[in-house]
């Protein structure tokens, strides 16, 4: 039998998408585009201005299954902290 050394789990670095100025529908596309490329446990850290974003995004969560763990919103600014779901 081999054995496999397993290396030690570390922390995925966030990738930022950078969706400031887009128009509803386009932040969530985006963001379905970027996790349906993505392994699982990644996390997304997405920025919006569309205030449509606060209802388009977590809608699409519930629809894949994917993980906002963070939101926050800065005047016009949206963030949110998206961990893509395993497979």
């Amino acid at each position: 039998m081999k054995h496999t050394r397993l290396e030690p789990m570390r922390p995925m670095t966030p990738i930022p998408l950078n969706l400031r100025g887009l128009k509803c529908p386009l932040p969530a596309l985006r963001v379905r585009k970027a996790l349906k490329g993505a392994e699982a446990g990644a996390l997304f850290v997405v920025e919006c201005t569309d205030p449509m974003a606060a209802i388009d995004i977590p809608n699409l969560m519930r629809e894949t299954g994917d993980a906002i763990e963070r939101s926050a919103s800065e005047g016009d600014l949206l963030v949110f902290h998206i961990r893509k779901a395993a497979a």
